[in-house]
C-alpha cells in the first residue's frame, strides 16, 4: 500500500510563523537586509512628513529594489507579487506587501540616493570577497585593466571598479523604468485576486448553507413520512392479529345483562 504525506492546508500554526525561520542562514536576501541596515538613509527618511498614514520604511522598499534588481526582477508589479509568492521577498518585506505604485513612486522619488546606496551595497559585497551578487558581476571583469599584476590594489583600479558598479546600477535602473513602462495589468493583481477569492469563498459558503438547509428539510420530511408509514403498518398488523371480530367494538357488560321479565 502506498504511503503518502498528508496534504493539509487548513490547520493553523500552533505558534505564529516567523519569516526569519523560512530562509536559509546564508541567503542573499539576509545579506541585503543586513547591509542596508547599516547604511545611512537619513536623506530618505528626512523627506517624509510625520503626519498622515504611516508609510513603508525606506529600508524595506530599498531592500526590495536592491534584491529584486540584482536577481533580475525589475517590474514593480512583479516585485509586489513576489512579496506574496517568494520567501526571500517576504523576508525582506517583513511579511508586508507594498503595492507596485508605492514601489515605482519610491524609485522615481529617490532615484539618485537609491543608486548611491545600491553601489554601496555592491561595494560591501565586493569587499567581503563576493564575486557576483545575483546577476551583477563584482570582480571587475568588465574593466580593461593594465597588465600590472598589482593593478587590482591600485587606487586607479578601485576607482574603475566603482565606476563599473555605478554603470551597472544605472543600467539596472533603466531596465526597471522600461519594465514599468511596458508593464500592463494582467488580471493577476494579488490584492484584487485575494478579494475575489474571499468573495468566491463567501458565495460557496452561502450556497453550501442553502444546500445543507434544503437537505435537512428533505430529511425531516422523509423521516416524518417514514414514521407515519411505520405507525400505519403497526396498526394494520395489530388488526390482522386480532381478526375481523377484533375490529368490531366490544359490547359493554351492562349490554350483556338481559332484563328479567315479570311473571
Amino acid at each position: 500500500m502506498r504511503n503518502f504525506r498528508p496534504i493539509d492546508r487548513d490547520t493553523d500554526f500552533l505558534m505564529p510563523p516567523s519569516v526569519n525561520e523560512w530562509l536559509p542562514e546564508r541567503h542573499l536576501a539576509r545579506f541585503v537586509v543586513e547591509v542596508i541596515g547599516g547604511l545611512d538613509l537619513r536623506a530618505m527618511t528626512g523627506a517624509y512628513r510625520g503626519s498622515g498614514e504611516a508609510s513603508y520604511h525606506p529600508r524595506l522598499l530599498l531592500g526590495l529594489i536592491v534584491y529584486g534588481y540584482a536577481t533580475g526582477v525589475f517590474s514593480s508589479r512583479k516585485l509586489e507579487r513576489a512579496t506574496y509568492d517568494s520567501v526571500a521577498f517576504r523576508y525582506i518585506a517583513a511579511n508586508e506587501h507594498p503595492d507596485h505604485d508605492t514601489i515605482a513612486a519610491f524609485r522615481k522619488r529617490f532615484l539618485k540616493p537609491i543608486q548611491t546606496l545600491f553601489v554601496q551595497v555592491l561595494g560591501v559585497a565586493r569587499e567581503m570577497g563576493v564575486l557576483q551578487m545575483g546577476t551583477v558581476a563584482l570582480d571587475g571583469t568588465k574593466i580593461h585593466a593594465n597588465a600590472s599584476r598589482h593593478s587590482a590594489l591600485s587606487y586607479e583600479h578601485a576607482g574603475k571598479i566603482e565606476a563599473q558598479l555605478q554603470a551597472e546600477v544605472g543600467e539596472l535602473m533603466t531596465r526597471a523604468e522600461a519594465a514599468d513602462q511596458a508593464d500592463t495589468p494582467d488580471g493577476m493583481s494579488i490584492p484584487e485576486e485575494l478579494a475575489r477569492r474571499e468573495t468566491r469563498l463567501a458565495e460557496i459558503a452561502r450556497a453550501r448553507a442553502i444546500i445543507e438547509a434544503r437537505a435537512m428539510e428533505r430529511f425531516a420530511r422523509e423521516q416524518a413520512d417514514y414514521e407515519a408509514r411505520l405507525r400505519r403498518a403497526k396498526r394494520s398488523k395489530r388488526r390482522r392479529v386480532r381478526g375481523p371480530a377484533a375490529s368490531r367494538p366490544r359490547r359493554r357488560s351492562r349490554d350483556l345483562v338481559r332484563p328479567i321479565r315479570s311473571i
